[in-house]
């Protein structure tokens, strides 16, 4: 899904100057010590993170992604000896599985020197012989020319892909971080929030919030929402085109509940602004009031002149250079505003991606505005 912008935008545009040391490694050594760029007013303000709830309003809603992301990268070997890494993009739910019933196919990302035949099997984490599982690779996915490949999980008996994953896995950490993922990633690149597994990627703007801002936000009364979006791989994927236009986003599975909807209404109705946390609970939200289904497959592409239906205020982390993410908040915040202030956040030392700083940002009143959220 995408709509017209409102100039003849490139991905040129969103390009920025970052100095590779300010790429976080590492998170603040508490959640909510990370710095906050907060662009709301006339000028950018420099603040703490633990500051959001005095720039927020009594009756707004707080709008959080509840995903939970799994250990989803896997090293093995082919049977005839071949190294692999398979990173596992999302488990099949029985409709979609080759036999219309199986809880165990999964697609995913495979690096291996020559892609195995149908039928091939792969040993991963040293395969049922040696106390890991086996897979047996059923072809690519969603059709014979798609980009993932679709696969069969055979382990022990009882133990399903999310169990499979969680005891031999690894934490999917971002490509830009360049070190192997610890104890310490297993904790920090999640949410205190975390509900529902199925991401490989954090939603890093939630990552911030501790039970210190939660509590604090409460006491301001701040409401709280969730949603889920199992963020996938394709949101660190460069784009290949140079006009946007030509882009084609991968798609991400996304649910809203009931209780959320309510919550939206009951905010309108109270004069409340809706504050989404993070770009995945943007796409959440106007992917259904622009498609009106609460549940299903979202592949929305969000740039400058977007008609925005449900989000007032975005709390989101600083994104990759000419990435789809820069224009979504350009989109929102407006592209010039999001230029500048992406220029003081990299002049005033902020830390950058995942395990970086956050920013506050209010809807531009140029960007295009249909309230059907109600």
């Amino acid at each position: 899904m995408s709509l017209a912008t409102s100039r003849a935008f490139t991905v040129a545009d969103f390009d920025f100057e970052l100095p590779p040391e300010l790429i976080a490694q590492h998170p603040a050594a508490e959640r909510s010590a990370s710095r906050l760029l907060d662009g709301t007013g006339a000028a950018p303000a420099d603040r703490v993170f633990r500051d959001l709830p005095d720039l927020l309003q009594p009756g707004d809603l707080l709008v959080f992604n509840d995903t939970q992301v799994v250990k989803a990268r896997l090293f093995g070997e082919k049977a005839t000896g071949g190294k692999l890494e398979l990173l596992i993009e999302r488990v099949l739910l029985p409709h979609e599985a080759s036999d219309g019933a199986s809880a165990h196919e999964v697609v995913g990302h495979l690096r291996v020197s020559k892609k195995p035949l149908p039928g091939g099997r792969l040993h991963l984490a040293g395969g049922l012989r040696g106390g890991g599982f086996d897979a047996v690779f059923l072809g690519r996915w969603p059709d014979e020319q798609g980009q993932l490949f679709r696969l069969r999980l055979e382990g022990p008996a009882g133990e399903d892909p999310y169990t499979l994953m969680e005891r031999h896995g690894h934490v999917p950490l971002p490509p830009y971080i360049t070190h192997g993922d610890t104890e310490d990633d297993a904790r920090r690149y999640q949410t205190v929030f975390a509900r529902v597994p199925g991401a490989v990627a954090a939603p890093t703007a939630a990552l911030h919030f501790d039970g210190g801002v939660l509590a604090a936000l409460e006491r301001r009364g701040v409401q709280r929402a969730s949603v889920t979006l199992h963020v996938g791989a394709g949101t660190f994927a460069p784009m290949k085109t140079e006009r946007i236009a030509d882009h084609v986003m991968h798609h991400e599975r996304y649910a809203i509940p009931p209780a959320t909807l309510q919550a939206i209404a009951a905010c309108r109705a109270r004069g409340g602004r809706v504050v989404a946390v993070g770009t995945t609970t943007v796409r959440t939200l106007e992917s259904w009031a622009h498609r009106g289904e609460t549940a299903g497959d979202t592949n929305i592409f969000i740039t400058p002149g977007f008609d925005f239906r449900v989000v007032d205020v975005l709390v989101t982390n600083f994104h990759l250079p000419k990435s789809t993410l820069m224009m979504l908040v350009s989109a929102f915040a407006g592209h010039e505003r999001v230029m500048a202030l992406y220029r003081h956040a990299v002049a005033q030392r902020y830390r950058f991606f995942s395990y970086g700083d956050a920013m506050l940002l209010t809807r531009s009143p140029t960007a295009a505005h249909t309230d059907r959220s109600r």
